[in-house]
């Protein structure tokens, strides 16, 4: 993997993540080529954001969006509902007045 094009300008930065301990915080089992791998991914990630934070910004205002932003909410409109009956006569199971699913999660 190495080193990400462009960034050859900057020394390679220690990578002081330990990565083996955030896998198995997360229960992640990873062989050690994986390791090495996200070990290599994240000193690329992390010489990025050294570039990033270098750049020269004095005097550049500091914005969360580039557009100016305005409220884009509407006013709430009663509208007629759609029928029950003819919602639920569409789906492929109903349980009464409900759309009957397959559990997909245990009780624990």
């Amino acid at each position: 993997m190495g080193r990400a094009p462009g960034l050859l300008p900057f020394p390679p930065m220690p990578v002081e993540i330990d990565i083996a301990k955030v896998a198995r915080l997360a229960r992640l089992a990873l062989s050690e080529e994986d390791l090495d791998r996200y070990r290599e991914q994240c000193e690329v990630v992390l010489e990025h954001a050294a570039r990033v934070q270098a750049l020269p910004t004095d005097g550049v205002a500091g914005t969360s969006h580039p557009l100016p932003r305005t409220n884009a909410f509407r006013e709430d409109r009663i509208t007629e509902c759609l029928d029950t009956e003819e919602v639920l006569a569409q789906a492929p199971d109903r349980d009464g007045d409900f759309f009957s699913v397959p559990k997909i999660l245990d009780e624990q």
